[in-house]
C-alpha cells in the first residue's frame, strides 16, 4: 500500500500548496510523530490554535498517523548491488523486486539522483557484456573450421553447433535481464530518461550489446564460421537439420538487434560459394552424363529450399533459392539445354522441361532454352523433310513434331500474365483468384520460325505433301468423329500450310486433288469441301476462289445430264453415261494432246451426247479428258460376278479381253493407242498389284515389250464391289547392315499427274514473274538491276519465294521479247519499252 507521503507527492510544477494564504505556514519537523497528553480541555493542538491565535502568527500543521517527507539522501547501496546481481549469473539478487522498485522510486523521484543511478546501470551493463564477450571467445578452444566438402568432419560440426547454442543462450539471458531491468527501474526509464533526453534502458543495453558483441571482429568471425561449418556439414553429409537447430533462434536475436540483413548477405554469399564449387565438381565428374547432372541439380535445389524453410524466415527463401540456382547453373545453362532438351522433347518428359524452365527463369536466362528449343525443332523438321524415302509419312511426322512442341509450350514454357490497371478507375483487376499462366510467346514464335526454316530444306515438297495429306482426309471423311473433331483434324494440317513459302505449290496440288475428288465422286462430304475451300480463300490465299467455279460447273453438268437423260427411252443404255462439262479456265487440267481409242459402243454414246450438247451450245467445243474418266463394269470370274470400279484407261484395256483371253503388250498398245509409259503404269496396276485381274508372263514387277497378259478368271475378293487403284507400288530389295537382313522397301511411282502438276506450277511461276517485272517497270520507267530483283521478290512473296536466278532468267527473257531493255550507257539500268 502506498504511503501517505506518496499519495501527497505532486509534480514539481504543481501549485497545490503555494496557493494557500501566507498566514498559514508549513514548518517541517524531522522528529517522528508522537502523542501529546491533554492538559486542559483546550490544550490539544486544534483548540490551542483556535484559542491562542493572534494576527500574523504562524500556524503549525501536523499530520498524525502518517510519515513525514524525508530529507534528500544519497541512494542506499541496495541499488548498485542489485544491478550488479541482476546482470550476473554468478550470484542471485538479494533484495526483493518490490524493494528494488521502491528504492528506484526514492532515488529518482525523491532524492533526484537518477543521473547517478543511470550511470551505475550503464557501467554494470558494459561490465556484464564484456564478461559475455570474454566467455564466448573462451568457449572455443580452437578456431572455427573453414573446411568444406570432403575435409569436413562431424567433430568440427558438433563443436560449432555447441558454441552457437551457447551464443544463443547468452543472447536470450541478456535480453531477459534487460527486460527485467526495464520493469524494476520503471521510474528511471519513465521519469529520468525523458527529462535527461538519454536512451532508455532497452536501447542503451542493446546499443552496448551490438557494439561489444556484433561489432567485435573476432567474435563475429567465430559466429560466421560456426554457421558456415554446421550448414556446410549438413549439406555435404546429407544430415538434414541436425547441427543447425539453433540458427532460427539466432536469427530471432539478430532481428532483435537489427543485425539480420548483414547475416542474410553472409548466408547468401557462402551458400553461393559452396554450390559454385559443388557445381564444378559435379560437372567434371558427370561431363558425359548431362541428364544425371541436371537431375542432381534439381535434387540439390529442393534440399536447399527445404533447408531455407527450416532455418530462415520466409522473406529469405527466394533469395537463397536464387543464389543456389545461379551457383549451380552459372556458365552451364547452354551445355545443359543443348544436351538434354532434345531428349526431353522426344521422350515427352514434360516434368524435366518444366523444371528446366523454372530453374532457368530464376537466373533470368530463359532465352537459352528458347534458342535450343528452336534449333531442335528446326533440325527435326529438316530431317523429316529431307527423308525422301518416307514422303508418304512426312506430314504425319510433322504433325507429331508440332503436337509435341505445342504440348511442351502449354505444359512447361509458360509465363505469368501481366495485370493491367484500369486507367479510368486507377485500380488493377481483382487478384482474389490467381490468373492462369499463359504460353510464353517467345516459344510460340520459335516454333513458327523453326518450321518455316525447316521447310526450306526441300523446297516445294512439304507444300505438295500437305496438299496430298488433306486430300486423304477429305477422301476418308470424318468417320466416327464428330464435326468438331474432324474440323480440328483439318486445322492441324492447315496449320502446317502456314509455315510454307511455296503457297502456289500447295494451291496447285490441292485444287488438282479437289478436282479429281469431285470428278470421281471420291469426296466424303461436299459440305466439308466447301467449308475448307472457303477457309483457304478467306484466311490464306484469295486465288482459291477458282474452286467455287468447280462447284458451279458440277451443278450445271447435273442439270445438263438430267435434261439429256429425259429425252432418252427408259431402257436405253445411254442413260448409264454421265458426262461432266467443265470450263477449261476453272479446272486445273490442261488440254490432252494424246487421245486413246475407245471401244465402238463407248465412242457412239459419247458422240450422241456431243451432238445433243452442240445443239444447245453451237459455239462450244467439247474436248474429252480421258485421264480422269471412270468406269463401273462387271467382271465374271469363277468365284462369281464382281463389280469393278476402275479408271477409263483400265476399263479400255480390260474390255479387250472380251474378244481374246491372251494379248501381248504390243497388241494392246495398238488397240488402245496409249502412250507406252501410260500403258505400262496401267497394266502394272491390273497385273502386278494386290488385285490382279490380269496375269502377266513372265512374272515380275516391270512391264516389258515382250510381256503377255491373260485374263485371271480365278480372281477372288471378299467384297462384291472392288476398287482397283490406278497408282500402285514398286517393290525393291535393299540390304541394311545394321539389321543384317534384307529389307523390303516400298516406293510410290512418281505419277505422270504429279509431274504435270509441278510443270504447270513452274509455268505459272514464270508468268507470275513476268507480270511482276513488267508491272514494276511500267510504274518506274527506269530501275536499277539489283533493286529490280528485290522488288520482284517482294511482289510475289505471298505466293512463293522465287530463286534469284529464276528472276534473272525472266528479265533476260523480257529483254529478248523487247518488253524492257538495258540502258546503252549504263548497263545496270533497266528501261521500260513503251
Amino acid at each position: 500500500m502506498a504511503s501517505v507521503l506518496q499519495l501527497l507527492s505532486l509534480p514539481a510544477h504543481s501549485t497545490g500548496f503555494t496557493a494557500i494564504a501566507d498566514s498559514i505556514n508549513d514548518t517541517t519537523d524531522s522528529s517522528p510523530p508522537h502523542k501529546t497528553p491533554r492538559l486542559t480541555g483546550d490544550s490539544d493542538s486544534p483548540s490551542a490554535a483556535r484559542g491562542s491565535s493572534k494576527p500574523n502568527q504562524p500556524v503549525r500543521i501536523q499530520v498524525i498517523g502518517g510519515t513525514e517527507r524525508p530529507k534528500a539522501q544519497k541512494p542506499r547501496p541496495i541499488l548498485p548491488q542489485s544491478i550488479r546481481q541482476l546482470l550476473s549469473r554468478e550470484s542471485p539478487v538479494d533484495a526483493t523486486f518490490e524493494a528494488i522498485y521502491n528504492e528506484c522510486f526514492s532515488a529518482v523521484c525523491v532524492a533526484n539522483t537518477g543521473e547517478n543511478l543511470y550511470g551505475t546501470l550503464k557501467l554494470e551493463l558494459e561490465q556484464a557484456i564484456s564478461v559475455l564477450c570474454r566467455q564466448l571467445l573462451a568457449a572455443r578452444k580452437t578456431a572455427p573450421s573453414t573446411k568444406s566438402g570432403h575435409d569436413l568432419d562431424v567433430e568440427a560440426a558438433e563443436e560449432a553447433a555447441n558454441w552457437l547454442t551457447k551464443f544463443v543462450a547468452d543472447c536470450q539471458w541478456f535480453e531477459e535481464q534487460v527486460a527485467l531491468s526495464q520493469s524494476l527501474f520503471t521510474y528511471l526509464d519513465q521519469v529520468y530518461v525523458p527529462r535527461a533526453a538519454v536512451p532508455n534502458i532497452r536501447n542503451l543495453a542493446f546499443t552496448l550489446f551490438v557494439r561489444r558483441i556484433f561489432e567485435n571482429p573476432e567474435l563475429m568471425e567465430f559466429l560466421r564460421n560456426s554457421v558456415r561449418t554446421v550448414v556446410t556439414a549438413e549439406r555435404y553429409l546429407k544430415l538434414g537439420v541436425r547441427y543447425s537447430r539453433s540458427i532460427p533462434s539466432l536469427i530471432s536475436h539478430l532481428y532483435t538487434h537489427q543485425q539480420y540483413t548483414v547475416f542474410e548477405e553472409f548466408y547468401r554469399d557462402f551458400t553461393f560459394e559452396y554450390f559454385e564449387k559443388e557445381s564444378s565438381t559435379l560437372a567434371e565428374s558427370m561431363k558425359d552424363k548431362p541428364k544425371e547432372f541436371f537431375a542432381h541439380i534439381q535434387t540439390l535445389v529442393r534440399e536447399e529450399v527445404q533447408r531455407s524453410r527450416d532455418l530462415l524466415p520466409a522473406g529469405s527463401w527466394s533469395v537463397m533459392r536464387d543464389a543456389t540456382v545461379k551457383a549451380l547453373l552459372g556458365g552451364r545453362m547452354s551445355w545443359i539445354a543443348e544436351t538434354t532438351l532434345g531428349d526431353f522433347l522426344d521422350s515427352r518428359d514434360y516434368q524435366s522441361m518444366q523444371a528446366m524452365n523454372d530453374l532457368f527463369s530464376d537466373t533470368g536466362d530463359v532465352k537459352v532454352i528458347c534458342a535450343t528449343f528452336k534449333n531442335h525443332i528446326q533440325k527435326t523438321v529438316q530431317t523429316i523433310v529431307k527423308d525422301a524415302s518416307a514422303d508418304d509419312t512426312m506430314v504425319q511426322r510433322l504433325l507429331e513434331c508440332r503436337s509435341i512442341a505445342d504440348s511442351a509450350i502449354k505444359e512447361c514454357f509458360q509465363v505469368e500474365p501481366v495485370i493491367l490497371a484500369n486507367f479510368k478507375s486507377g485500380q488493377a483487376e481483382s487478384t482474389s483468384v490467381l490468373p492462369l499462366k499463359q504460353p510464353n510467346r517467345d516459344f510460340v514464335y520459335a516454333v513458327s520460325d523453326a518450321f518455316a526454316s525447316g521447310f526450306k530444306a526441300r523446297r516445294n515438297k512439304p507444300a505438295e505433301m500437305i496438299a496430298k495429306h488433306l486430300d486423304k482426309l477429305m477422301r476418308k471423311g470424318q468417320g466416327a468423329m464428330s464435326d468438331a473433331e474432324f474440323h480440328a483434324l483439318l486445322d492441324t494440317a492447315l496449320g502446317l500450310y502456314r509455315f510454307t513459302e511455296d503457297k502456289d505449290v500447295f494451291r496447285g496440288f490441292y485444287l488438282r486433288a479437289l478436282a479429281k475428288r469431285l470428278l470421281l465422286e471420291r469426296s466424303a462430304s461436299q459440305d466439308f469441301e466447301s467449308t475448307v475451300l472457303k477457309r483457304l480463300q478467306d484466311e490464306y490465299d484469295p486465288e482459291f476462289s477458282m474452286g467455287k467455279e468447280m462447284f458451279k460447273d458440277l451443278a450445271l453438268s447435273r442439270d445438263t445430264m438430267a435434261e439429256y437423260h429425259n429425252q432418252l427411252p427408259m431402257d436405253s443404255n445411254e442413260r448409264k453415261l454421265s458426262v461432266m462439262v467443265l470450263k477449261q479456265a476453272a479446272w486445273p487440267y490442261s488440254k490432252e494432246e494424246h487421245k486413246i481409242m475407245l471401244p465402238p459402243n463407248m465412242q457412239e454414246e459419247f458422240d450422241a451426247f456431243e451432238r445433243f450438247y452442240k445443239m444447245k451450245h453451237s459455239n462450244r467445243i467439247l474436248v474429252p479428258q480421258h485421264s480422269v474418266g471412270t468406269v463401273t463394269m462387271t467382271g465374271h470370274f469363277k468365284d462369281g460376278k464382281k463389280e469393278l470400279s476402275v479408271s477409263l484407261y483400265q476399263a479400255v484395256i480390260l474390255l479387250l479381253f472380251n474378244r481374246s483371253t491372251e494379248l501381248s503388250f504390243s497388241e494392246i498398245i495398238q488397240e488402245v493407242g496409249m502412250l507406252a509409259s501410260t500403258l505400262r503404269v496401267t497394266l502394272q496396276s491390273l497385273a502386278c498389284g494386290k488385285k490382279r485381274v490380269l496375269l502377266k508372263e513372265p512374272a515380275g514387277r516391270d512391264i516389258n515389250d515382250n510381256d503377255v497378259f491373260r485374263f485371271n478368271d480365278a480372281f477372288t475378293d471378299p467384297r462384291a464391289k472392288v476398287h482397283i487403284n490406278s497408282i500402285q507400288v514398286k517393290i525393291s530389295v535393299g540390304y541394311c547392315p545394321a539389321a543384317r537382313r534384307l529389307l523390303t522397301l516400298t516406293f510410290r511411282y512418281q505419277t505422270e499427274e504429279s509431274q504435270q502438276t509441278q510443270a504447270a506450277i513452274d509455268t505459272e511461276r514464270m508468268y507470275t514473274l513476268d507480270a511482276a517485272i513488267v508491272r514494276i517497270m511500267k510504274a518506274k520507267k527506269e530501275f536499277k538491276y539489283q533493286p529490280l530483283l528485290s522488288e520482284t521478290t517482294n511482289a510475289v512473296i505471298k505466293h512463293f519465294t522465287p530463286d534469284v536466278k529464276d528472276i534473272k532468267a525472266r528479265i533476260d527473257h523480257l529483254i529478248e521479247a523487247e518488253y524492257i531493255r538495258r540502258d546503252d550507257d549504263r548497263p545496270d539500268l533497266i528501261v521500260y519499252v513503251a
